[in-house]
């Protein structure tokens, strides 16, 4: 069994993506290309918002919208330490320093009511509160219209990290239309992934696309050879937008898809008391990037990976180790014990084998399997 089985979606679109790759081949524009501008297009459509631009992965994305914000060293972003690291390690790379906030225990999204304490906590540390970037953890978008009002009221921007959560929504409001930006991931294991990396990012605003757009061709000013300001190589392959186009067109039916698979396991594993199956709020739509559960503790999770290892069915612990305790971020000085709601979902979720395609045989299989451990 497969994890994410990448091989069933590509047999339905085979025919579609060979044929764009062709034409790709055909007429040689394999760096900008007419699919980006056309996928851009599609993308921004999707997602409600007003401009796209596309680019080389989900961390380029993230990076280049703070460096559009102007983040540097003495700025501090507040965000989430329940996460992959890329959330956190864009702010360090600019030289700004990440305040980390802890989480609902029910959705595992960054909790607006910590952002204050952060802020207060930069400001003593001699820091420039300057931005919060939530993450829409495994598909299911953070709280932001609560995080937008405190946002607004600390004069602080909204990053909306949407890189597993891009086609969840909030009565209707899509990820990627979420705070100033938002960025997404195309990495193969995404819900939308293409074959390689690949990224996005979103705004309303004209002069931030502006200028996101010239950082991602070296700081590109009016000709290919001026340059603005200081930039990076960010641009997506042609052949990945080529790739992405078909992907998007059936998204929305394996969003469904994706819907049906956590309804059942949800229905096979809910009645167990030992198990807390995912909690989504009323009005929220999760892409369902992963099915994470809640066990007890660390060593019933390792009984039930060695179970489920028994019989073929592959598990992944999303995430190990929180980010403030990672060694990386030692020089911030936390310690176990102070975000303790992230702490404490490190050393009990685990993740399911979870895409559009999985039947229903397997997913009772797989249920079975867990819940025999108990």
């Amino acid at each position: 069994m497969q994890f994410i089985d990448l091989k069933k979606q590509y047999q339905i679109l085979k025919s579609d993506i060979q044929i764009n790759i062709d034409k790709v081949l055909e007429h040689g524009q394999y760096i900008m290309g007419p699919e980006v501008a056309h996928l851009e297009e599609k993308l921004a459509k999707f997602a409600g918002s007003k401009y796209c631009l596309s680019c080389s992965s989900g961390t380029d994305a993230l990076l280049i919208a703070l460096m559009a914000k102007g983040v540097k060293s003495g700025d501090a972003i507040i965000t989430t330490p329940f996460t992959y690291i890329a959330t956190a390690e864009v702010i360090s790379l600019l030289g700004a320093t990440p305040i980390f906030v802890d989480v609902y225990p029910e959705t595992f999204n960054l909790n607006p009511d910590k952002i204050t304490d952060a802020v207060n906590k930069a400001k003593n540390m001699g820091l420039k509160p300057k931005g919060i970037i939530p993450v829409d953890l495994f598909g299911l978008p953070a709280r932001y219209r609560l995080i937008e009002n405190i946002a607004k009221e600390l004069n602080l921007f909204v990053l909306e990290d949407a890189a597993q959560g891009f086609g969840g929504s909030i009565r209707d409001k899509k990820a990627g239309s979420f705070g100033d930006i938002a960025a997404t991931s195309f990495f193969p294991a995404k819900p939308l992934g293409c074959y390689g990396d690949g990224g996005a990012i979103f705004t309303d605003n004209t002069e931030l696309f502006s200028l996101m757009n010239s950082i991602r061709v070296h700081g590109q000013g009016e000709s290919k050879y001026d340059c603005d300001r200081i930039g990076l190589n960010g641009r997506l392959d042609t052949i990945q937008a080529a790739i992405l186009i078909p992907k998007l067109e059936i998204y929305d039916k394996e969003i469904e898809l994706r819907q049906k698979v956590a309804n059942l396991y949800s229905e096979n594993l809910g009645n167990c008391k030992k198990i807390q199956v995912p909690f989504i709020p009323k009005d929220y739509k999760s892409v369902w990037a992963q099915y994470s559960i809640l066990l007890e503790n660390d060593k019933v999770r390792s009984d039930v990976i060695d179970a489920l290892r028994l019989e073929g069915v592959p598990s992944v612990v999303y995430y190990q180790k929180a980010l403030h305790l990672q060694k990386t971020f030692e020089k911030l000085g936390y310690k176990v014990g102070d975000l303790p709601i992230a702490e404490n979902i490190s050393n009990r979720i685990l993740s399911l084998p979870m895409h559009p395609y999985l039947d229903e045989i397997s997913i009772k299989n797989i249920s079975k399997i867990i819940k025999s451990v108990f």
